[in-house]
This record gives structure tokens, C-alpha cells and sequence, in this order.
């Protein structure tokens, strides 16, 4: 996919798995910054190293097929928090036109680019005794829609309000210190859009977009600089 066939008035989904053989190893980490090194150190399992890696790679090679800016040249900081003001809210390039986020989950990696603040996340569909102990923390219209649910349906209902929740939060740049039951995800909210995407079994997963009107979404299959990272059916 060339940078032609990116348009950054839309919203653009990167939905990848990471292919089987790939190790750290295998990446080209040169196109990472030194702080992203740091936390890739920090790392002590493999497996967590090559997810944090390739999700980073996969990352810049998005944003740089939308901006045009080479991938080692992106340079990331942090917005405002909303709460406090301190610089500590939701990612961001620090010249460039678009927003993005990032969610990865075992072997899976989901990237959102937009024209506005988005957040997109992905949740496995919890044991039911997590489901059940985590349930609580929701907004009260949450927590009785998980309750309604048939028993066996409920933990699919918990992930799927989680992964809007982490979501929304994401996008607000709040995460969450903002308070679980603060809000009321199972519709949109004001100034957000809020939409499931179900991308693979087992698996919620949610994107949320800092605007009013329904956005065109595009869901990618392979990367600009990275045709053979395998991808999620859309």
C-alpha cells in the first residue's frame, strides 16, 4: 500500500497479527527511538520484547505511509493531560497532521490514524470469574447490560464494553485515571464516536473518534514498508 492510497481526512485501521517466525531479532529497530529502546529493554520475556518491537516498527511504518516522514524521523511526545494539564495525556507526533493510537494484545497489534484524537483497543474475551470480578468497576447501565446477558454471553459483554471503554479513554487521553464508571460506553458519546470492530474470535475490539459525524473507516491489510506482516480479516 503506497502513501497515495492514504487519505488523512479518514480514519485508517491496521489490524495485524505478528507472523509466525518473527523474533526481535528479525525487526528493524533501528527506526526506533531511544526511549522506545529503553522500554524495549526494560522488557524481560522475549515474546513481550517482539510484541513491544513489532508493534513499534509497524507503528512508524504506518504513520510514515500517511505523513510522508521517513519512520526513524517521527518524533513522538506527549499532549496535555486533560485532567491536570501536565504532559502526561495520550501520544502524539510533535509535527503532523494526524492522531493515532496503539493497542496490542498477545500475538495481535491494532493501529488507528486519524485527522483527530482517536483511541482504539483490544480486549481477549476474559475467563468468567474475571468478567465477574471486574464487572463492578463499570458505569451502572454497563454492569446491567453484562448482567442481562445470558451466563455464558456475559464475558463476550464485558469485553466488548471494556475494550470501548479502554478505547474512549484512550482517545481522551485520560486512560484510566479518569474512573471506570465514569462513563457510559455502550452508545456514543458527546463529540465521540464509538464503534466495535470485530476483527477476530475470541477477541472485543473498539475504536473510538473525537468526532461528531460518522468518519470513513478503512481497515488495511498489509503495511507500506511491510507487505508480508500477516493481517486480520476485516
Amino acid at each position: 500500500m503506497g502513501t497515495e492510497a492514504c487519505d488523512t481526512s479518514e480514519v485508517h485501521i491496521w489490524a495485524l497479527r505478528i507472523p509466525a517466525g518473527v523474533s526481535e531479532s528479525s525487526l528493524d529497530l533501528s527506526v526506533l527511538d531511544e526511549r522506545e529502546r529503553r522500554r524495549l529493554a526494560d522488557l524481560i520475556h522475549g515474546c513481550d520484547r517482539t510484541l513491544y518491537g513489532f508493534a513499534h516498527v509497524a507503528l512508524r511504518a504506518a504513520l510514515s505511509g500517511l505523513t510522508g516522514v521517513a519512520p526513524d524521523a517521527l518524533r513522538f511526545t506527549r499532549a496535555p493531560c486533560p485532567c491536570c494539564g501536565e504532559p502526561h495525556g495520550r501520544p502524539v507526533l510533535t509535527s503532523a497532521s494526524v492522531e493515532f493510537s496503539l493497542s496490542h494484545s498477545k500475538d495481535l497489534v491494532l493501529i488507528a490514524v486519524a485527522p483527530v484524537a482517536i483511541g482504539i483497543d483490544a480486549e481477549p474475551v476474559a475467563e468468567p470469574e474475571v468478567a465477574e470480578q471486574l464487572a463492578p468497576l463499570l458505569h451502572p447501565s454497563e454492569r446491567a447490560e453484562v448482567e442481562a446477558a445470558a451466563l455464558e454471553d456475559r464475558p463476550a459483554a464485558f469485553a466488548r464494553l471494556w475494550a470501548r471503554k479502554e478505547a474512549y479513554l484512550k482517545g481522551l487521553g485520560t486512560g484510566l485515571g479518569r474512573g471506570l464508571a465514569a462513563d457510559d460506553v455502550r452508545g456514543d458519546l458527546p463529540g465521540w464516536r464509538l464503534t466495535d470492530l470485530p476483527l477476530a474470535a475470541g477477541c472485543a475490539a473498539a475504536v473510538a473518534v473525537n468526532s461528531p459525524r460518522s468518519r470513513t473507516t478503512r481497515i488495511h491489510r498489509a503495511l507500506p514498508a511491510y507487505p508480508d506482516m500477516a493481517s486480520l480479516e476485516s
